[in-house]
């Protein structure tokens, strides 16, 4: 798995070349810098499972439940930050703006370098969107692959990362919650994103022990939290 960790070089490199899912196309190494670059010229690290591993159990040491809340404001960080990024080099390779472009276009184009890096697949279900939710899947989370089946959501980063990235995207502040998780003997992970009253009820209902498939029913049906 890579992760960002430095501040990007926006300068393009390459020619023009999108979609890449070779690990000697997307990282670029340099040896005398000591430092691995992708085709956008973000600067990444190699992390393994116990570094993921390690990071869970350090936060659940340091601050038992609230680790959950922890990992969950890095993925907003994160995800905002990328999104500043992705916008950037988006618009550089495909001479537009962001806000021009077809939405499933523009989304797959976002996560492919998220593939390339080992977060997953995904695939996003926008066939509730004018109601003002939709549903994430990710498929090979390398958060829940790492930790197994603890029996309860762990993909807190990933959450956080979809709410700031799509926070940014529609100008308007969107939370995110996982419904569904790999670590919970799911065959992939489910997530909602939409406003904080639906994200505020799904929790509600999560705790109450209803299923994906009630959530999904019960926001369909217009019902959440008042």
């Amino acid at each position: 798995m890579a992760v960002a960790a430095d501040r990007p070089n926006i300068a393009p490199k390459h020619k023009r070349k999108n979609n890449h899912y070779s690990l000697q196309d997307f990282f670029q190494p340099n040896l005398e810098k000591g430092i691995i670059e992708d085709w956008n010229g973000l600067r990444n690290i190699f992390a393994s499972e116990d570094f993921i591993i390690g990071l869970q159990e350090g936060l659940e040491d340091e601050v038992g439940e609230a680790s959950a809340a922890v990992m969950y404001s890095i993925g907003c960080e994160w995800g905002l930050q990328d999104a500043l990024f992705f916008t950037t080099w988006f618009e550089r390779d495909f001479g537009r703006s962001i806000r021009q472009t077809n939405l499933p276009f523009l989304l797959e184009t976002w996560w492919w370098p998220f593939t390339s890096q080992g977060w997953g697949r995904w695939q996003v279900d926008m066939s509730d969107r004018k109601q003002g939710f939709m549903f994430i899947s990710v498929y090979d989370s390398a958060v829940a692959r790492s930790l197994g089946d603890v029996g309860k959501p762990v993909c807190h980063l990933y959450a956080g990362l979809f709410s700031g990235f799509f926070t940014h995207l529609v100008n308007k502040e969107l939370d995110c919650i996982e419904i569904q998780c790999y670590s919970m003997g799911e065959n992939y992970c489910k997530f909602l994103l939409g406003g904080k009253n639906r994200i505020d009820a799904a929790a509600f209902w999560l705790n109450e022990g209803a299923t994906t498939r009630d959530i999904e029913g019960r926001l369909r049906n217009g019902e959440f939290l008042k």
